[in-house]
């Protein structure tokens, strides 16, 4: 075997002394390590509510009565990582994944915590609701990083599925492009369909996206002609940023009328029943394939925010397992929403799936699969069964992408409430999604008052890298 000692002397020897030290070093490096080659595009599971880490990911056994779970951990593929009994078909695909257990920031309010979550920065002054609409001055979003430092492409860059965060008409701060205008938004396309049905369903409608029945592809283009016609006759009329930002939402909506990829993927009935089977018949199974559809179509970003709409239409962000909420099913306790159908049981089923199928179609390691929350939950189990908000210390999960699986980073303390070692904001967290994708999270922006800064304000976790 050639060391790697002996075939740099016989660089040397060969090159006649005409490299230098240096240079030799780094032909050396590469050898050893090969450029890291990017993920070309993410898929971002929101677990809007807050997922419980001592349910999960960082199951304690030994901790105290009134603390400790009542599920068990279970041995996975990962030697020495845990997880819940509730994830055994996630368990299997613990090899793939990279679980953060030391996510830190302070804000226990939903809205400040998601604008958090989802841009990486601190919001200031905090917002809460219903004062936390998203506004224009907002920090961008994770689609919009992706947006604003990706490649132009003909398709929107970032997608969110199957409806934005929000309820009772406030959309949150923290899910748009903000300050970075209406062309760096996430094509947002509504619901899925209008309530969640979670048992088996061979009629589950996907996510529509077509012309009206009396609008043909030609009377569109006839129309669009008519504008075009229209629009250079006013052009220099057309200075404000208002008639800007209208043209790039048009402009986005007319392309993904024309883009046949992007509409095939959005159509599940391509799909093998097999498949759709696999993933569940259900809003979060359904989502979840529509994300590897969109991604395999060219979309760099999707984020799944898992939420729950009763028959009713009142949205609940079930991760949110307090308990004590009589008017939704299994709602009484906490743990009573955790084991629920809109809860733990899908999650496994469609998680397990997206890895799995990914992994099975070769596309892995060129898509990052992001799941993360707001925060975690409480160590201290309260009087409806159920875990109250708890941003202090929390998990999340990565996997693919040039991710290292099998690995976890950071650790909590023997109730998993308070960072014990190597704590990590969601501003790092987020910035090793950009640094993954092969986007730089220390790019600098402008608000639009001019002022300065990083688009993640976070440093990436290379020990993940």
């Amino acid at each position: 075997m050639l060391h790697r000692r002996d075939a740099m002397l016989r660089l040397g020897s060969a090159a006649g002394g005409a490299f230098s030290l240096t240079q030799l070093m780094a032909m050396e490096q590469s050898m050893v390590a090969p450029a890291r080659k990017s993920a070309r595009s993410c898929i971002f599971l929101f677990m809007w509510g807050g997922q419980p880490q001592q349910d999960m990911w960082d199951i304690k056994p030994e901790a105290s009565a009134g603390v400790r779970s009542p599920f068990q951990p279970i041995a996975t593929s990962a030697p020495g990582i845990t997880l819940s009994d509730q994830m055994p078909q996630i368990a299997r695909h613990a090899d793939k994944l990279a679980i953060v257990r030391s996510l830190t920031h302070t804000a226990t309010d939903h809205g400040v915590s998601v604008y958090h979550a989802m841009t990486g920065r601190a919001m200031v002054p905090p917002r809460t609701f219903p004062a936390n609409a998203r506004q224009r001055t907002d920090f961008p979003s994770i689609g919009s990083m992706f947006s604003y430092l990706g490649d132009q492409s003909p398709l929107p860059a970032s997608f969110s599925i199957p409806r934005p965060v929000a309820h009772d008409g406030v959309y949150y701060a923290g899910t748009h492009s903000g300050f970075l205008g209406s062309p760096h938004d996430p094509v947002e396309l509504g619901q899925v369909y209008n309530h969640v049905q979670v048992g088996p369903r061979s009629d589950a409608p996907t996510i529509p996206l077509a012309l009206p029945d009396d609008v043909s592809m030609a009377r569109l283009q006839a129309r669009r002609g008519l504008r075009d016609l229209l629009d250079s006759a006013d052009r220099a009329m057309q200075k404000s940023g208002e008639t800007r930002a209208f043209d790039s939402v048009y402009e986005t909506a007319y392309r993904l009328l024309h883009s046949a990829a992007v509409k095939n993927a959005l159509n599940l009935e391509l799909e093998p029943a097999a498949v759709r089977d696999r993933y569940g018949r259900n809003e979060y199974g359904e989502s979840f394939l529509t994300a590897r559809r969109l991604v395999e179509a060219g979309i760099r970003l999707v984020t799944v925010n898992w939420m729950f709409i009763t028959p009713a239409a009142k949205v609940y962000n079930v991760w949110d397992a307090h308990g004590g909420l009589n008017d939704l099913e299994h709602g009484q306790t906490g743990y009573g929403m955790l084991k629920a159908d809109y809860c733990l049981p899908a999650f496994d089923q469609a998680f397990s799936a997206l890895l799995e199928d990914l992994a099975q179609r070769g596309l892995l390691d060129e898509t990052l699969v992001a799941c993360a929350g707001e925060f975690g939950r409480t160590p201290k189990i309260n009087g409806n069964n159920g875990r109250d908000h708890w941003p202090f210390c929390y998990s999340a999960v990565l996997a693919g992408g040039g991710i290292r699986g099998g690995t976890v980073y950071g650790a909590s303390d023997s109730q998993a409430a308070y960072v014990k070692d190597n704590a990590a904001t969601p501003g790092d967290y987020l910035a090793t999604i950009c640094q993954a994708c092969g986007l730089d999270p220390s790019r600098e922006i402008h608000d639009l008052e001019g002022r300065p800064y990083t688009i993640c304000d976070g440093e990436p976790i290379s020990a993940l890298l």
